[in-house]
């Protein structure tokens, strides 16, 4: 190639070039002949090396990354002037010595997801300039001691390796002010404390000085599974060491916490009740290093597609998306009811299935990487097929089942022992075991004394600096300081054994001390049979809340017919099924002390887990105020009436939504999310709450919802088959040619808040397409990587591959 493309991009002085997505295999002659060259951008090439690049003498800035280089350019020892070198996602397995000690000027670099497993000692001689490096997504087993000398580091990141302990001396300076290392299977300092940044971790070494860490052994177990699997049996039968059968009338109504200990290790129980209304308040507690006991009813399962899915697959498929390093112990019950023979029918055909849904993934995974691979520009979908490879080399271990007779004691016996085999297993459970000072331990042995004594409250909720009170009188923690008990809690919080919303407003001081009673909370509304507890509340409730047996009807109907709930309704059965359960003295504590608006606990956790909605009244301009001032708050007139809450959980699907759409038009503007391997449960829900906290008009229903931006509408239609799980978003075609950047900017905003939300399913792929504009087509563009701006394309026209029709790529994709 002796002349790049039309995208090359330069200043009047030729000291800036960007070359990106040229399909590069060696660099331009035009390039290195051009010595005044301070920029260079290869991002996204088929670079394998560079040679004549050390004749740049004076380039500053240099991208490489997502090319196919696996040795290390060595020339680049020449680029004395070099600020900025980018080498990320390529296949670098090893660095030489000799050419960091030429770039005393290097600041910034990137090597993250290469196969780098050490880093050269000469990269020490950068101490003096370079202040961020990224070596993310390598196979660092040991922390690289080079980087302990960088005294100007002001950024590191070195998330999923495999480190296991973090050095104490890299957080003794004070320059650093960015630190990352999630995912890598950490002890010292634990991951929990790496999570609350820089400072915690400092704060944790410093504990250390006066006294030596303790080993803690502790596992979260979950126990999932559908209604009545025998998942409350099984955990209190652990717990307490001998049967304990759970009536059919006590069963599991949100999730219930419990800890025991097995030897030396300390479990946490978190059991899951299995009606799927609960199930959209599990993304809030369903974590990663876990340990997930599926247990399947062996009497009621049969061994047929429908059976399986309800029973086992619904589980496999949520976890797979959900945390998918997870590991899995199938748990079979009542075998009591069953034959011996039909007991080993059936636990071999669920994991001969289990075995099947987790072999389809992988060649789903391995079709979508090959089809990338195969495109006619593959460097355009760089990032897309990292995340791919990086979601085939994460898969659930699914340990072989256990049968157990829940009336058995033997049984029980030999499930503790078969649990006990493979949490002591590292390879399973690299993280298992933490270290931690003295005072961590200390710190929640006091708080478990404070929940267990007589003077504390069923709920559990405690004001921070009351608590901090409590603790200080034990006389081993009298000098406890505020700043180490938030250290503290942060840690237990992201255990499990508290929970600490620091992050929420209206709850950073105040620690639920038991976390069952912030199920409870949610409880309270998302909860299975809601409309027959609105149904059941008494009148001397209503009276108390000034509303009418007329006005709980209305409430019942609004609710069955459009999922909403007035804030009357709620503080009325909030107070209703508090007082069932003997907690009426902290009604106004969870629903705020104002009669008809105050916000309250409840309301701050439902919407900050996108459980719910309020739908806002507009207030009228109040035109009597004195100014209208920009920057200072406008005046108002009062807002007519109440406050609704908008549940989507509870939608119907309605045609009010397609109504007011008008239908769709061939000429609308029309791009698809396809997920693989399906839309997770509750996902369309949560992204109607986001997308509508966002655009204040709208119409929704079950599968649908309409949102207006500027009096233009834009229409997303949740599709959910088997293998055909996809988002629809459609708005109208613009009648002006200017009108296209309006309608790409709305629709791109939604597709953000779709991403944003798909990255918490690590096992989720989405990928964007746009449908052909030939009638009867069936062909589908597959949109580029998006690197953080609304524009994916800079070519005017765009031809189908199947109909070869050509057609203006705004009509398509968002065109820069």
């Amino acid at each position: 190639m002796t002349q790049p493309r039309a995208c090359q991009e330069q200043d009047d002085n030729l000291r800036d070039v960007t070359l990106s997505t040229q399909r590069l295999r060696v660099l331009p002659s035009a390039v290195l002949s051009n010595p005044a060259l301070e920029s260079l951008d290869l991002d996204r090439n088929k670079l394998r090396s560079i040679t004549g690049i050390s004749k740049l003498c004076n380039l500053k800035k240099l991208m490489l990354s997502k090319n196919e280089i696996v040795d290390f350019p060595s020339e680049i020892r020449s680029l004395v002037c070099l600020e900025k070198l980018e080498l990320n996602q390529n296949q670098i397995r090893v660095i030489p010595e000799g050419v960091f000690a030429h770039l005393p000027r290097l600041k910034h670099l990137r090597l993250n997801n290469n196969r780098l497993s050490a880093l050269p000692r000469d990269l020490a001689a950068c101490q003096g300039s370079l202040q961020y490096l990224n070596i993310s997504n390598n196979l660092f087993r040991t922390f690289p001691q080079p980087v302990l000398q960088l005294g100007h580091l002001q950024e590191l990141y070195v998330q999923n390796n495999t480190l296991r302990q973090l050095p104490k001396e890299f957080f003794q300076g004070q320059s650093l002010k960015m630190f990352k290392a999630n995912g890598n299977p950490l002890r010292e300092p634990p991951s929990e404390v790496c999570a609350g940044g820089i400072q915690q971790i400092r704060n944790y070494f410093s504990q250390l000085q006066y006294s030596s860490g303790q080993e803690d052994k502790r596992v979260k177990a979950m126990f999932l599974g559908a209604s009545l699997a025998g998942k409350s049996t099984i955990c209190k039968s652990l717990k307490q060491g001998q049967t304990k059968l759970v009536p059919k009338e006590e069963r599991t109504v949100g999730i219930e916490i419990s800890e025991f200990q097995i030897e030396d290790f300390t479990f946490l129980f978190w059991d899951f009740a299995g009606q799927l209304e609960y199930y959209m308040t599990h993304h809030v507690f369903i974590t990663p290093q876990a340990l997930v006991i599926l247990v399947i009813n062996l009497h009621m399962y049969q061994t047929n597609e429908k059976t399986f899915k309800e029973l086992v697959g619904f589980w496999i498929n949520n976890l797979s998306m959900r945390v998918p390093n997870s590991v899995v112990l199938p748990v079979g019950t009542h075998v009591d009811c069953c034959e011996e023979e039909e007991v080993e029918e059936k636990s071999h055909n669920i994991m001969t299935k289990i075995s099947a849904m987790l072999a389809e993934r992988k060649r789903n995974l391995a079709h979508f990487i090959n089809n990338l691979e195969g495109s006619e520009e593959p460097e355009f979908y760089v990032d897309q097929w990292e995340k791919l490879k990086e979601m085939e080399s994460r898969t659930l271990t699914v340990l072989n089942l256990v049968a157990v007779n829940c009336t058995n004691h033997n049984d029980i016996r030999k499930l503790e022992a078969t649990i006990l085999e493979h949490v002591k297993n590292e390879e399973l459970f690299p993280e298992v075991v933490r270290v931690l000072p003295p005072i961590y331990r200390q710190v929640e042995a006091a708080i478990i004394d404070i929940t267990q004594s007589e003077e504390m409250a069923n709920h559990g909720m405690m004001d921070l600096q009351y608590l901090l009170s409590k603790l200080s009188q034990y006389k081993h923690l009298a000098s406890l300081g505020k700043e180490l008990l938030q250290d503290i809690l942060r840690y237990l919080h992201r255990i499990g054994l508290v929970v600490w919303y620091e992050e929420i407003k209206h709850l950073e001081s105040t620690v639920f001390l038991q976390p069952t009673f912030l199920i409870t909370m949610f409880k309270l509304l998302v909860r299975y049979c809601l409309a027959q507890q609105l149904e059941s509340i008494p009148v001397d409730t209503l009276i108390g809340e000034h509303a009418t047996i007329r006005d709980r009807s209305n409430w019942v109907w609004t609710f069955k017919s459009k999922a909403m709930l007035c804030h009357r309704a709620v503080r009325a059965l909030v107070k209703h099924q508090l007082s069932s359960e003997g907690m009426r003295d902290v009604f106004e504590e969870i629903m705020g002390y104002k009669p008809h608006r105050g916000r309250g606990k409840l309301f701050s956790l439902l919407e900050h887990f996108e459980l719910c909605l309020e739908v806002r009244h507009a207030e009228v301009l109040n035109p009597h105020a004195s100014e209208f001032v920009p920057g200072k708050p406008w005046e108002t007139t009062q807002g007519q009436g109440e406050s609704w809450y908008l549940f989507p959980t509870y939608l119907n699907q309605t045609e009010e939504v397609s109504e007011v759409w008008g239908g769709d038009h061939p000429e609308d503007l029309h791009i698809r999310a396809y997920f693989s391997p399906e839309i997770p449960e509750g996902f369309f829900q949560r992204l109607l709450v986001k997308a509508c906290s966002f655009y204040s008009t709208h119409w929704v229903a079950k599968a649908t919802c309409l949102l207006i931006c500027n009096g233009k509408p834009l229409l997303i239609k949740e599709n959910n088959q088997r293998a055909y799980s996809y988002l629809e978003l459609r708005c109208r075609k613009p009648a002006e040619r200017m009108g296209f950047q309006v309608a790409w900017d709305f629709l791109m905003a939604v597709v953000f808040i779709v991403q944003k939300l798909a990255e918490e399913w690590p096992g989720l792929h989405v990928r964007m397409k746009s449908p052909c504009r030939t009638a009867g087509c069936p062909a589908e563009l597959i949109w580029p990587d998006m690197d953080g701006t609304n524009a994916v394309t800079k070519e005017d026209v765009k031809t189908c591959g199947t109909c070869r029709h050509c057609f203006g790529t705004e009509l398509l994709l968002p065109k820069g």
